[in-house]
């Protein structure tokens, strides 16, 4: 089996091009995991915990640690939200707010082509 990854609107995007090729390499190879493995191993791919079917996207490169919000759509198609670097344990409230928002308006704006 494998999955689709799509970019909304561009979110990732900005993200990804403000980051050196080394993290965008990783970012490519995790991609690529969560494209063709069957169970995503935990350490690239998480559900945020009291969310509505929001996960994180996770990449390690040496000691810096990133993360894309995503959910998906239809089983296999992975939409990309946010990505912010991580800088403590926890992952900011305030990011998972955002990741939410435009979650919603994917779903939203979804809804509202098939009309």
């Amino acid at each position: 089996m494998t999955r689709e990854i799509k970019f909304y609107k561009n979110y990732f995007i900005d993200f990804y091009i403000s980051l050196d090729s080394s993290v965008q390499q990783k970012i490519e190879y995790v991609f690529k995991v969560i494209k063709t493995v069957d169970l995503i191993p935990q350490k690239f791919l998480k559900h945020i915990e009291s969310t509505d079917g929001l996960y994180e996207i996770r990449i390690k490169v040496g000691s810096d640690i990133y993360r894309v919000f995503c959910c998906f759509d239809s089983g296999r198609i992975v939409v990309l939200f946010n990505g912010f670097q991580k800088k403590s344990k926890k992952t900011p409230k305030k990011e998972i707010a955002k990741a939410l928002k435009i979650k919603e308006d994917y779903f939203k704006n979804k809804k509202g082509e098939g009309k």
